[in-house]
C-alpha cells in the first residue's frame, strides 16, 4: 500500500548541486518545492566525506572553477558559509627526464620558454583568443539554447527570437574568432594545439583538458571543445583560475542546501524515487522507493537523461524518438577516482621537497602521445597500463581535511574503460587498478606508495552505483558536437522541458553540460517559473 503526501508545486528528483540551485531559485520565486535525494546527504557527486579515520576529502568532484559567479551571488553562497581559496599555482607537469612545467602565478611564459621561446611568445595570443571565445560562451551558458520545435509559428517565434539574440552575441566575435569557434567544436585538441605550439610539455598540459572526464584520445575530433569547456572557469573573480572550497566540494553543496532551505525548500534525504507518475500523458508526481506517492504540477529531474527516460519513466510514456535518442546517448568518462590518506607530502623527483607546486593540479601525462597510448590501451585491455593521473593535495590549502602533519590527495585517473571488455566486472579489478594508480604516482614521486595510510576507490561502476554517473560519466553525457547546445539532450528538449508535459530536466545532461557550474539548475528554474506562472 502506498502512502500519500500533501501536494507541492515542484518535486525535484536528485539533490545534486544543480538540483539544489534549481530548487533555491524556484522557492525564491514563491513556489513550494520538495527535493528528493536517494543518498543520506545532498550534494550528488559534490560531497565531502570521511574516507579514512581522521581524513576527509571531496569524494568525486574535486576542484572549483566552473561554478557560475551569478549563482554564487544570487544565492549568497558566501553568506551561507562558502569560502574558496585559489591554488598558488595552476598546474604542475613533472616530466620523466627530471624536467617540469609549472604554470600560474605570473610564471607561465617563463616556464614555457624553458622548452620553446617561440611558444612563450605565442602564449599571450593563444590565451587572448580563448578568453574572447570563452567570454561569449560564458554568457550563453546562462540562457537556454534555441530549441527546435515541431509546433506552429506561435511555438517557434520565441525560438527564432532566441536564435537572433544568439546571432548578435556571436557577432561580437570577429570573423577570425567565429571561424576559430567553429574549429574548436569540431577538431581535436592535438590539432588545435599544434597550430599554436611546438614543444611537447605545453601541449600536454593544455591537452589534458581535452581528455579529462572524456574517454577519448587527444587526437580525436571534438576534444578541442572539451578543452574549451574547461577554459570557461574562474574562481574568486579570476578568469582561468582554479580554487579549493574550504571543507571540500561538499562545502559548496551544503551552502546551496542552506540557501535553498532558507528560501523554504523542503529537502528530504534517504528518499529515492522509484518512478515518475504519468497520468493523462503528463508527469504528475513520483513514487518513492519507500512506496510514498507525491503529486505536483511539475517534476524536475536532476539525473542523467538516460536514467530518466530508461529507468524512472514508464516505457510506454516515452516517445519513440526520445527512446531512440537515449539508446544512443553516449556516456562514459574513462574515469577512475581515488582519495588517499597520506602520512606525509609527496616528494617529486622533478621538484623535490615541499612548495607551492603541491597546491597545483599535478598532471602525470607527459605528452599527447602518452595520452593517446593510454586511450588505445584502455580500449583493448580495459585500463591503461600507463595511465593518466591528475593529483591534487587539497590539504596544502585546507588543514581541516587531515590530522596535523598529514595530508589527503585526490587522484583523478584516466583512461579506464567504462565497461570492461570480455564481460569482466570492475568489482573484480578495482583494487588491482588502484594499485597501478598509486604505483604511477610513485614513479614520479618515490615514496608515495609507502606514505599511503588508507584509500577510497571508485571505479566507473562505483561512480554509477553511488552517484548515478552512468558509465562513470562525470558530465551526464559526452560533450561531443551531437550532444551539445540545442542537441543536449536532444533536439526539441534543449529548453529544459522534457518529453512529456509537466516534466523538466535540470542536470548536467542539459545545456551547457558538466562540471560543478550550477548553470543548468539556474536555467531550468527560469523555464519552470515561467510555465507555472
Amino acid at each position: 500500500m502506498t502512502k500519500s503526501h500533501k501536494q507541492t508545486d515542484v518535486l525535484l528528483v536528485g539533490g545534486g548541486h544543480n538540483g539544489l540551485v534549481c530548487a533555491a531559485y524556484l522557492a525564491r520565486a514563491g513556489l513550494s518545492v520538495t527535493v528528493l535525494e536517494r543518498r543520506g546527504v545532498v550534494g550528488g557527486a559534490a560531497v565531502t566525506e570521511e574516507f579514512h579515520p581522521g581524513f576527509r576529502n571531496s569524494v568525486a568532484s574535486y576542484t572549483v572553477s566552473l561554478l557560475q559567479p551569478k549563482v554564487i551571488e544570487d544565492l549568497d553562497l558566501h553568506g551561507h558559509g562558502l569560502r574558496v581559496v585559489l591554488r598558488r599555482h595552476n598546474n604542475f607537469l613533472p616530466l620523466p627526464d627530471g624536467g617540469y612545467l609549472l604554470t600560474g602565478a605570473g610564471r607561465t611564459a617563463e616556464e614555457v620558454a624553458k622548452f620553446s621561446r617561440r611558444d612563450a611568445e605565442r602564449l599571450p595570443a593563444y590565451e587572448a583568443r580563448l578568453d574572447a571565445i570563452a567570454d561569449v560562451l560564458r554568457a550563453l551558458a546562462l540562457q537556454p539554447p534555441p530549441n527546435v520545435t515541431s509546433g506552429g509559428w506561435w511555438q517557434a517565434l520565441p525560438e527564432l527570437l532566441r536564435t537572433a539574440k544568439l546571432g548578435r552575441q556571436l557577432h561580437a566575435l570577429d570573423e577570425t574568432l567565429r571561424q576559430e569557434l567553429l574549429d574548436l567544436f569540431s577538431i581535436s585538441a592535438a590539432e588545435y594545439l599544434d597550430r599554436w605550439f611546438e614543444s611537447g610539455p605545453i601541449k600536454a598540459l593544455f591537452g589534458f583538458d581535452g581528455i579529462v572526464g572524456n574517454f577519448a584520445s587527444p587526437y580525436a575530433p571534438g576534444t578541442a571543445y572539451v578543452l574549451l569547456h574547461h577554459v570557461f572557469g574562474q574562481a574568486n573573480g579570476v578568469k582561468g583560475a582554479w580554487g579549493h572550497a574550504i571543507g571540500g566540494m561538499g562545502a559548496i553543496t551544503q551552502a546551496m542546501a542552506s540557501a535553498a532551505s532558507a528560501a523554504g525548500v523542503e529537502i528530504r534525504t534517504g528518499a529515492g524515487v522509484e518512478r515518475i507518475l504519468v497520468e493523462g500523458g503528463r508527469a504528475t508526481g513520483v513514487v518513492t522507493t519507500d512506496g510514498e506517492t507525491l503529486h505536483a504540477p511539475a517534476v524536475v529531474a536532476n539525473v542523467n537523461p538516460k536514467l530518466l527516460y530508461q529507468r524512472l519513466l514508464p516505457a510506454d510514456a516515452v516517445p519513440p524518438a526520445t527512446a531512440e535518442r537515449m539508446r544512443n546517448w553516449r556516456c562514459g568518462s574513462g574515469t577512475f577516482r581515488m582519495n588517499v590518506a597520506l602520512s606525509k607530502l609527496p616528494d617529486f623527483s622533478a621538484m623535490p621537497g615541499p612548495g607551492d607546486h603541491l597546491t597545483a593540479g599535478i598532471i602525470l601525462a607527459p605528452s599527447l602521445d602518452y595520452m593517446d597510448r593510454a586511450w588505445r590501451d584502455a580500449r583493448e585491455h580495459g585500463w591503461s597500463r600507463e595511465p593518466i593521473v591528475e593529483m591534487l593535495v587539497p590539504s596544502t590549502l585546507d588543514d581541516s581535511l587531515a590530522p596535523p602533519g598529514m595530508h589527503v590527495a585526490s587522484l583523478f585517473c584516466q583512461h579506464v574503460a567504462p565497461e570492461l571488455p570480455g564481460g569482466r566486472s570492475w568489482d573484480d579489478h578495482r583494487e588491482e587498478v588502484a594499485d597501478l594508480m598509486v604505483a604511477t604516482v610513485d614513479r614520479f614521486a618515490p615514496g608515495f606508495a609507502a606514505s599511503v595510510l588508507g584509500r577510497q576507490v571508485l571505479s566507473p561502476l562505483d561512480l554509477e552505483r553511488e552517484f548515478g554517473l552512468v558509465g562513470g560519466d562525470i558530465f551526464h553525457g559526452a560533450l561531443s558536437l551531437n550532444q551539445l547546445f540545442s542537441a543536449r539532450p536532444m533536439l526539441g528538449q534543449a529548453g529544459y522541458r522534457g518529453a512529456i508535459p509537466g516534466l523538466y530536466l535540470c542536470g548536467s545532461g542539459t545545456h551547457p553540460g558538466g562540471g560543478v557550474t550550477g548553470a543548468p539548475g539556474h536555467n531550468a528554474a527560469q523555464v519552470v517559473i515561467g510555465d507555472l506562472r
